[in-house]
């Protein structure tokens, strides 16, 4: 008798849910995802990132930014357990006396601004050039796939790199940290625009055949209509993957610049920019001040990456 009422019960509840979270309960994606534990874990740390990033001024013991925070008595004091630990440095400070965690969950905050806006920006010049020259075809296609062919003969950090040095060449001492975090956004996105834009025109020259753009056609409706609400909600697939995957090349990439002095100031550090500064006292016996960002960093781009291939894998519709 129980048997019977639970499954009636059961099936009660998800006939009152809103129709959306319905189909999320019953969608491929959701049991996919329940079902792989390192995805879950992944999920779990990634967003855990997040949320760190997002109350930095909550759970830090101070603003690594603001120089009046900063005390250089207190500087290169190692972490809490250890002989030379003092509270409340829990991973210790480097050498301008800032804490390390504080200036972790700061510059974490950085380097996900950093690669989430270089994301948006990439992924929206991407799929724009992308619809149009699928859409459109002829001498327009051929001369954004060129310049596409061209790009990807070269790698994006040298790309990047060229970016920055020309903006700094043109702009000058003028470039704050805010602005400096644009140019970064600016170089990062031009760098990865190629991947959305040849997988978008690939699916648009599948879709733009068949009869639902036929009949759109038709009835007289705009091409630029016909391509965004139409053409490209059947391209978000792909494009999903893309964009987690390269979120952790553009975390990658800003890290990568902010190490090698074009990128964040050590004002304004990012986790590149703290592996950096704790680069140089490596070998002095300071390895805290390297070695808890660079694991910060390393377990941010892992959780991204699991998240990534687990994505793109299930929305392969041949491993279903």
């Amino acid at each position: 008798m129980s048997e019977a009422v639970v499954p009636h019960s059961a099936e009660k509840r998800t006939a009152a849910a809103p129709g959306w979270f319905r189909r999320v309960l019953d969608s491929d994606l959701l049991y996919s995802f329940r079902r792989s534990r390192i995805t879950m874990i992944a999920a779990a740390v990634t967003l855990l990132f997040f949320l760190l990033a997002i109350f930095a001024s909550v759970l830090s013991v101070q603003n690594p930014f603001d120089p009046a925070q900063l005390q250089l008595m207190n500087s290169r004091i190692s972490p809490l357990w250890t002989a030379d630990g003092q509270s409340p440095f829990l991973l210790g400070t480097d050498e301008q006396g800032r804490d390390v965690l504080s200036a972790i969950l700061y510059g974490m905050r950085i380097s996900l601004l950093v690669g989430v806006l270089g994301v948006v920006f990439s992924g929206a010049l991407g799929i724009l050039l992308g619809l149009t020259a699928g859409y459109f075809g002829g001498a327009v296609d051929g001369l954004i796939m060129r310049i596409a062919d061209v790009q990807l003969s070269f790698p994006a950090i040298l790309i990047a790199l060229l970016i920055n040095g020309i903006a700094k060449s043109v702009l000058g001492n003028k470039l704050d940290e805010m602005s400096m975090l644009g140019v970064l956004v600016f170089a990062i996105g031009l760098s990865f625009w190629v991947q959305y834009a040849r997988t978008v025109r690939g699916s648009v020259m599948v879709e733009k055949n068949k009869d639902y753009v036929a009949a759109a056609q038709l009835i007289g409706l705009p091409a630029p209509v016909i391509m965004l609400r139409h053409v490209l909600p059947n391209t978000m697939g792909p494009i999903l993957v893309i964009a987690t995957i390269n979120l952790a090349l553009a975390i990658i990439t800003e890290a990568t610049l902010s190490f090698l002095g074009s990128g964040m100031p050590e004002t304004m550090p990012s986790l590149g920019t703290l592996i950096r500064i704790g680069n140089n006292y490596l070998f002095a016996g300071e390895w805290w001040i390297v070695a808890f960002p660079g694991f910060a960093l390393a377990a941010l781009i892992l959780s991204i990456n699991l998240l990534g291939d687990w994505l793109r894998d299930a929305l392969n519709p041949k491993l279903r």
